[in-house]
């Protein structure tokens, strides 16, 4: 008891027992390595996809990295509800395999004590994973997503290389021979096939690259425009002492309609009649409770894992069977909350379902795991007769 006393009380300028700070520090540092390691090995699967604009665009380095560091608070929020819960069972698996909760229990402690650094260690999740879907991420993915766009329609015409044919768009490929300290472009040849009925091939000596109203384009400085007419089958030549080229995609593919991803929590809740469809409401509307929901996942996954190791009898051998129906028990509920959201999306009138499935598997672990030693706790208050239980320390 004395031991239980000086574990659990407070000392001078300590705002955490000494107990709760050793294990709280546990959970900490593990969190922090495993969802850091996961998602730095997420960003470099995901990242792969990008490489293209490497290649093909002439992006250095540093744009590649700085526009996919963009992602990296998605992945983030996804992973941590998960991580928490592999981080509270295999600390808390540890403590029981060295026999730490042995002692712990054998001094009085009772299992909301010891689960208390737990619990600490899931209200930070939550808190972050709020912090993370309701502002982070979608600031970061809306930025990701202009510059990415920015990338695929206007900075690529900045990175003409000399003796390469460089496709600025899906629609136009550009040839330059030299380029002059100064920008100035010779030998340039333009393939455009912004429009498909008259595509048109630019030859011109030499030109100078401009940004006009955000827009890159190139004027032409002596040169002819060669074209074949579809219905005689005869080559239009013109030629120009003088001529500017718009080296974006065509103005119909400048307009970008944003994502429910980079939404904010009242643009999904209160859509705009003019840019949502009716029938994709009900996929903005998920989004937006699912950003309210996921949070709660941490919770219910740590209070599993609370559970499996803190619930029923002390083993001496350990036992694989507990650790892994908790396994299961997230999986399933993973592929529960994937399937909860694509039939909400279908009918709204399943919403609800999301917050039970994120909110009651926690309660319940909680209520299974918490609600005798709190049952004794009233009885030894009102002075109940034969009320045993866990003491407090």
């Amino acid at each position: 008891m004395s031991f239980a006393r000086s574990a659990t009380s407070l000392p001078p300028r300590s705002r955490l027992p000494m107990l709760d700070r050793y294990v709280l520090r546990q959970l900490l540092l593990a969190l922090v390595a495993t969802t850091g390691g996961l998602s730095a090995l997420i960003w470099l699967t995901q990242s792969l996809r990008f490489v293209s604009l490497v290649v093909e665009r002439g992006l250095s380095l540093r744009v590649f990295i700085g526009l996919t560091g963009l992602l990296v608070p998605s992945f983030v929020a996804v992973i941590l509800p998960i991580t928490t819960f592999v981080v509270v069972q295999f600390v808390y698996q540890r403590l029981a395999g060295d026999r730490e909760l042995t002692v712990m229990r054998a001094a009085g402690l009772s299992p909301f004590f010891i689960a208390r650094p737990g619990l600490l260690c899931t209200g930070m999740s939550v808190a972050a994973c709020f912090l993370l879907n309701l502002w982070i991420v979608p600031m970061s993915y809306h930025a990701f997503r202009q510059y990415e766009f920015q990338i695929r329609n206007r900075m690529a015409a900045f990175m003409l290389q000399e003796g390469v044919f460089t496709p600025v768009s899906d629609t136009m490929t550009v040839y330059i021979r030299t380029r002059d300290r100064d920008g100035t472009l010779h030998g340039i040849m333009v393939e455009d096939d912004r429009q498909p009925t008259s595509q048109a091939t630019i030859l011109a000596e030499h030109g100078t690259m401009l940004v006009i109203d955000n827009q890159p384009r190139v004027v032409l400085f002596n040169g002819s425009r060669e074209e074949i007419d579809r219905k005689t089958g005869r080559l239009n030549v013109l030629t120009f002492q003088r001529n500017t080229i718009d080296l974006t995609s065509s103005h119909g593919d400048q307009a970008r309609f944003r994502d429910a991803t980079e939404l904010s929590l009242h643009e999904l809740l209160h859509p705009n009649p003019l840019e949502v469809s009716s029938r994709d409401r009900g996929k903005f509307a998920v989004e937006a409770w699912r950003r309210l929901t996921t949070p709660f996942t941490a919770f219910s996954f740590a209070m599993i894992g609370l559970f499996s190791v803190l619930r029923g009898a002390f083993s001496r051998h350990g036992s694989i069977l507990r650790p892994a129906v908790a396994i299961m028990s997230v999986v399933g509920l993973l592929a529960l909350s994937l399937l909860v959201q694509n039939l909400a999306s279908r009918n709204t009138g399943l919403i609800p379902l999301m917050w039970i499935e994120a909110i009651v598997p926690g309660v319940a672990c909680a209520v299974i795991l918490f609600l005798p030693e709190w049952r004794c706790a009233r009885q030894r208050h009102a002075g109940l007769p034969g009320a045993m239980g866990p003491s407090r320390p």
